[in-house]
Parts: structure tokens; sequence; C-alpha cells
């Protein structure tokens, strides 16, 4: 059976999709580990409880979330993953792990899973992702082992440097992130 990480960072209002998509995978027989970081495990907002989403991922799993760094550590030695996927991931996510900083949980687990050569797909989700954090979507589309689901500007009139992943595309980019293949196009409406 694949294994797959399936990390959630603070992008909250794309939730319910990246919920959908994990379902998906857990359909399709995968073996799939949650993962949250600090702002998911702590963070009450308009889109989820905190506790709520946490019960909503372990019925969907039938695991308990990993949420501290102790417990993400061991992914990359003793509990090894074929996939790491970050859905959504913030452009504060990004930029850790485009400049190898690791004081989350997800940031270590993507950490611990890229020294062992195994691929990483990331869902974007960041109102700076044509702006700010542009250098790093840059920077980690050239980096071996990180791929990324297709996405697009989600509101470009008002969120000029807003991108945001399409979720619908997660589970074909989970197949080609396998296979160690970036799905293509990376950028499209839809």
């Amino acid at each position: 059976m694949i294994k797959i990480g399936y990390a959630f960072t603070g992008s909250f209002c794309t939730f319910k999709k990246s919920l959908e998509a994990m379902k998906w995978l857990v359909d399709c027989g995968y073996d799939v580990t949650p993962i949250f970081s600090y702002n998911v495990y702590n963070t009450d907002t308009r889109f989820y409880k905190a506790e709520d989403f946490y019960r909503d991922v372990k019925e969907i799993t039938g695991k308990a979330p990993i949420v501290d760094i102790a417990a993400a550590e061991p992914l990359g030695t003793k509990n090894k993953l074929d996939l790491m996927v970050v859905s959504p991931c913030t452009g504060n996510t990004l930029s850790k792990i485009a400049t190898g900083i690791t004081d989350t949980p997800v940031t270590l687990a993507v950490k611990a899973h890229l020294r062992n050569s195994a691929p990483v797909l990331i869902a974007l989700s960041s109102n700076d992702a044509l702006g700010a954090n542009a250098k790093n979507m840059g920077y980690l589309m050239n980096v071996k082992n990180i791929f990324f689901v297709p996405m697009g500007q989600d509101d470009p009139e008002v969120k000029t440097k807003s991108i945001v992943a399409h979720f619908d595309k997660l589970l074909k980019a989970v197949e080609s992130a396998l296979r160690h293949e970036q799905l293509q196009p990376v950028f499209c409406n839809g």
C-alpha cells in the first residue's frame, strides 16, 4: 500500500477542498497520515473550529494527525512515506521549505521526507505567490523531488498576486509525483 503524508497549513479558506481531495486519496486505497502545522492545530476560524477539523481529518484517515515536531521527525526514518503532500501550502510554509526552515511539524516532515530523495507535492494557496513569494515558488520548481498541483489565479481582478491550487487535480498530481513527474500544465485556468 502506498503511504502518503498529507500536511495541512493555514490557508483555512481552502480546507473544504483539501479535505475532499484527501478523502479521494483514502477512497482510492492510499494509506494517508495527516500532519498539521501549529496554526492548523490551534486556530479557530470562521471556516473551521480547530477541534472539529482535527476530528474530521481523523475520521477520514482513521489516524490522529501529527501535531508536533517530535512526532513528525520519524517520517524520514522509522515511518517512511512514499509521498508527502502539503495541501494547502501557504506562502509562509513555501518560504520555509525553500530556505530550509524546519520549525513546524509540516516543515520538519517535508525535510525528513526529502532527505530520502522522496517526492513532495505542493498544493499552493498563497495571496502573495506572484509577489513576495514568487522567488520561492520559482526556486522550488527547480528543486529535485518537489512537484506542484496545477494552479491558477483565483481572483485576478481583486487579488492580483494570489494563486490557488486546483484541488480537483490533486489525485492526478499525486499519481504523477509518485512517478517523479510534474503534472502539466502547471499554470492553468481550471
